[in-house]
């Protein structure tokens, strides 16, 4: 990259959207990033806002976007991806997958962008295969509670590739797996902020159902570096990115209290609904594409998350 590429990130006020702006920024690239904020923060991207290469519109892309001058690059990221958001923002989190997608595409097509959409694991729903290829159709539930995100995101890439067939669009697809890292909110729904919140204050660790089910944790470095080198290729279908290795709810407790030093216990609660039994990418296809995998690994990621949530509640 150089610094003469614009590269333009819808959702850069949230947690891998911010890393994504500081990222390109680093690269020497001028960036803008487009954000509502209905779950984005504002404090994630503030310290970006002093250079001059940085941009930030206030805007929901389910309107149309208008951004003058030229674009090289746009990184689709804006979309509740918390259970707690897309369940308290169901709707939103249809249209963004719909019309949002719909609108970057369009801005795309009209600057000749390279348009990189961020998608997700949960296209591949509550699998029956395991680890998961970019060649299994999942196992999605459309009319439970989790269908507003799943299906946003399933829908998006449908979008995606039609504008890359339609009308030639250079398009990406990365399907996200679990990442965590600092930058991510303290109540958002996912078990690392929820654990590390839990543990660093003293109460129990909440593991839903008996823990058994598993989840594959991608530290945000390793995942920025995956979302780069994706962009920066010729490859036009979809690529899992995420960490291969599978770890069990009730493990992961554990983990999170032995990184905090907390005395904490675990209690147990009900499985909420449609939560995926095991989530694990298979990444052959990043490893011989884009020569990537995670180096970081999970006692590592624990402790820089540790300090992080540590800072964030003031212990």
């Amino acid at each position: 990259m150089s610094e003469k590429k614009v590269c333009l990130v819808t959702g850069g006020g949230g947690f891998l959207g911010s890393h994504l702006c500081e990222r390109f920024l680093e690269r020497g690239c001028r960036v803008i990033a487009v954000d509502n904020f209905l779950t984005g923060n504002e404090k994630n991207i503030a310290p970006l806002e002093k250079n001059p290469a940085f941009e930030l519109v206030r805007h929901n892309v389910c309107q149309y976007i208008d951004i003058p001058g030229p674009v090289h690059y746009i990184l689709h990221f804006a979309s509740p991806a918390s259970p707690l958001d897309y369940l308290e923002f169901p709707i939103q989190t249809l249209k963004v997958g719909a019309l949002g997608t719909h609108n970057a595409l369009g801005l795309a097509k009209e600057k000749k962008a390279v348009f990189l959409l961020a998608s997700t694991s949960e296209v591949y729903g509550d699998p029956l295969i395991h680890p998961q290829p970019e060649s299994y159709w999942g196992n999605v539930n459309p009319i439970g509670p989790r269908g507003v995100y799943d299906e946003a995101k399933r829908f998006a890439e449908a979008m995606t590739m039609a504008y890359y067939r339609t009308h030639q669009v250079d398009t990406r697809i990365i399907r996200i797996f679990n990442t965590y890292g600092p930058r991510m909110r303290l109540r958002d729904g996912r078990a690392i902020p929820a654990f590390f919140s839990q543990a660093l204050t003293g109460k129990s660790l909440t593991v839903f159902g008996d823990g058994r089910q598993t989840r594959s944790l991608c530290y945000i470095d390793d995942m920025v570096n995956g979302i780069e080198k994706l962009l920066l290729s010729g490859i036009n279908e979809p690529v899992n990115v995420g960490n291969p290795e599978e770890i069990s709810m009730l493990d992961l407790a554990k983990r999170v209290i032995k990184a905090t030093g907390s005395r904490s216990g675990i209690e147990h609660k009900d499985l909420p609904v449609d939560d995926p039994k095991v989530r694990q990418p298979d990444i052959a296809k990043a490893r011989k594409y884009l020569s990537w995998e995670p180096s970081v690994s999970l006692e590592e990621g624990l402790k820089r998350t540790a300090a992080y949530f540590r800072e964030m509640l003031g212990v």
